[in-house]
C-alpha cells in the first residue's frame, strides 16, 4: 500500500462474509458518483450526504436486484471523499457480483485496511485513533470496548501531541540561542531546558507504564484471593464462580497448588485464582507452595485479602496482611479487604479501620457476594478510567518509538548538565520529536502505515 493508491476509488464488502439478511459494499474516491451513475444509481446530481433507494443491473441471469444506496458526495465522509455504501441482501455471492459491477466500471479492490488509512491521510484521524478502529472492531469483552474508545477520542494521543508541542517550543529556544552564539544573548539558561526536559520525561515514562500494564486491556483480569491457612478462600471462589472448583475442607492448609477458574463479572473477564494460605514453609512442598502463592499474589490486578472474622487473631492477621500487601503493590494493583466466615461470627467484627475498608461476607449463605462483585468491577472501572490505556496493536508499535524518545531525553539532560554545547542538546530533541510524532502519525513512512493498516480486514 503506497500513498499514491489514495487517489484510485476503491471498492469492497464491507459487512461480515457469514450468512446475514444484509449486507454492504462500500466504495471510497474521487470518481465515486460517476461510477455509481455507471452502475445504474442516479446520484450524478447529488450535493449532500442521501439515501436512494434504487436497483443495479447486475446482467443475466441476476437482472436488477434492488440497492439502498447511502452516498456521501462532498469530503465529509470517514475517508475525507467521495464515499458509498450500497446496502442489499446479504448473500455472498450476489455482494462479490457488485463489487464486480463496481470494478468493470472504474474502482479497483481496496486493500486491509485502506479506507482507514485514508481517512488517516485526510486528518480525519490520527494514527493511534487509526488502531483504536481495529481495537472497537475486534473488542471481545467491555474493558476492551472502552479502552478502545477513549483511545478513538484522542486521550492516548492528545497528551503525546501535547508533550510534542512543548518539546518543539523547547527546541525551537534551544535553536535560536544557536544562532547568536557568538554574541552574548542568552535565549534559555541550562537550567531552564533541564527543568523542561525532566518534565516531559517524567510524563513519557509515565506514559509508557501505564501502557505497558494494561497491555492493551485484551488480556483476563487476575484476581487472587490471598490469606492465611482456612481463611475461606477456597469457598469464596466457589462462591464467586458458581460452581465447585476448589477443594474445601475444615482442615487448614488443604490448598497446595493454585487453582485458577475464568469468570465475567459485568463485561470484566476475569481469572480467579485461589493461593495456598500465606504462613511460615516447614516443609519442600510447602515452600514451593508458599512460593506459587506470593508470586500469584504480587502478580495479579486485583488481591481479595481474605481474614477469617471468627478468629481470634484477625486483627494480627490483618495487620501482617497490611504489610504484605504495601510490599507488593504495584501502581494499578487494587486491593479489597474481605472479612469472611460472617455467618458464623458471633460478635461484631472489629472492621471499623477506614485504611482497610472491609467487605463482610459469607461464602456459605452468599452474604455479601454481591457487594464484593460490585467491589471488583467499581474498582476496575474507576483504575481504568485513570489509565491512558490502548489497544494491543498501539501498545505493541509505540513501545519501541517511546523508549527511544525516553533514551533520547535521557541523554538531552545528561549533555545539558555537563555543557556539552546546545547543538548537542538540539539534536537530541529531534530524535524525540521525531519519536513521538511516529507514535501519532504527525511523522510516518510506508512502513508504518503497512504496519499499522495490514492488520485490518478488507472493507474496514
Amino acid at each position: 500500500m503506497t500513498l499514491l493508491d489514495a487517489d484510485d476509488t476503491i471498492v469492497a464488502i464491507a459487512s461480515p462474509t457469514s450468512p446475514a439478511p444484509r449486507g454492504v459494499v462500500r466504495m471510497s474516491g474521487n470518481e465515486t458518483l460517476n461510477i455509481l451513475q455507471l452502475m445504474g444509481v442516479p446520484s450524478a446530481e447529488i450535493r449532500t450526504p442521501r439515501r436512494l433507494a434504487t436497483h443495479v443491473e447486475l446482467g443475466s441471469p441476476l437482472g436488477k436486484i434492488p440497492v439502498d444506496a447511502m452516498v456521501w458526495p462532498t469530503h465529509r465522509s470517514y475517508t475525507g471523499q467521495p464515499s458509498a455504501e450500497l446496502h442489499t441482501y446479504g448473500s455472498l455471492p450476489l455482494l462479490r457480483e457488485l463489487v464486480d459491477k463496481a470494478g468493470r466500471c472504474g474502482a479497483r479492490p481496496a486493500r486491509p485496511g485502506e479506507y482507514t488509512m485514508r481517512a488517516f491521510l485526510a486528518g480525519r484521524l490520527d494514527l493511534t485513533q487509526a488502531e483504536a478502529v481495529l481495537g472497537v472492531i475486534e473488542a471481545e469483552q467491555r474493558g476492551t470496548l472502552d479502552h478502545a474508545l477513549r483511545q478513538l477520542s484522542g486521550n492516548l494521543s492528545q497528551p503525546l501531541e501535547r508533550m510534542r508541542s512543548t518539546l518543539l517550543d523547547l527546541l525551537a529556544d534551544v535553536e535560536a540561542g544557536l544562532d547568536f552564539v557568538d554574541e552574548d544573548i542568552s535565549f534559555i539558561s541550562d537550567k531552564d531546558i533541564l527543568d523542561r526536559l525532566s518534565t516531559i520525561a517524567v510524563e513519557l515514562e509515565q506514559t509508557l507504564r501505564l501502557m505497558q500494564n494494561r497491555g492493551g486491556g485484551s488480556a483476563r483480569i487476575t484476581v487472587a484471593l490471598c490469606g492465611p491457612p482456612n481463611a475461606g478462600k477456597s469457598c469464596l471462589i466457589n462462591r464467586l464462580a458458581d460452581q465447585q472448583v476448589a477443594i474445601v475442607a475444615p482442615i487448614a492448609g488443604t490448598t497446595r497448588d493454585t487453582v485458577t477458574v475464568d469468570v465475567e463479572l459485568q463485561g470484566n473477564h476475569l481469572t480467579l485464582v485461589d493461593t495456598a494460605g500465606i504462613e511460615e514453609a516447614e516443609t519442600e512442598v510447602s515452600l514451593q507452595s508458599q512460593a506459587q502463592a506470593r508470586r500469584s499474589t504480587s502478580e495479579s490486578r486485583v488481591r481479595l485479602w481474605c481474614v477469617d472474622s471468627t478468629s481470634d487473631e484477625f486483627a494480627a492477621n490483618a495487620t501482617e496482611l497490611k504489610e504484605l500487601a504495601k510490599r507488593t503493590r504495584k501502581p494499578q494493583t487494587i486491593d479489597l479487604w474481605i472479612a469472611t466466615k460472617t455467618d458464623a461470627a458471633i460478635n461484631s467484627t472489629p472492621t471499623s479501620d477506614p485504611n482497610l475498608p472491609w467487605i463482610q461476607c459469607s461464602a456459605l449463605n452468599g452474604d455479601g457476594i454481591d457487594r464484593l462483585k460490585k467491589s471488583i468491577c467499581e474498582n476496575l472501572k474507576q483504575h481504568d478510567a485513570e489509565e491512558i490505556g490502548s489497544v494491543v496493536g498501539t501498545a505493541a508499535r509505540c513501545s519501541q518509538s517511546l523508549h527511544q524518545a525516553i533514551a533520547a531525553i535521557h541523554q538531552a539532560i545528561q549533555l545539558t548538565a555537563h555543557q556539552e554545547g546546545h547543538e548537542f542538546v538540539s539534536a537530541e530533541l529531534r530524535t524525540v520529536a521525531q519519536c513521538l510524532g511516529e507514535v501519532t502519525g504527525t511523522v510516518y513512512t510506508d512502513d508504518i502505515l503497512d504496519r499499522v493498516f495490514g492488520r485490518f480486514c478488507i472493507g474496514k
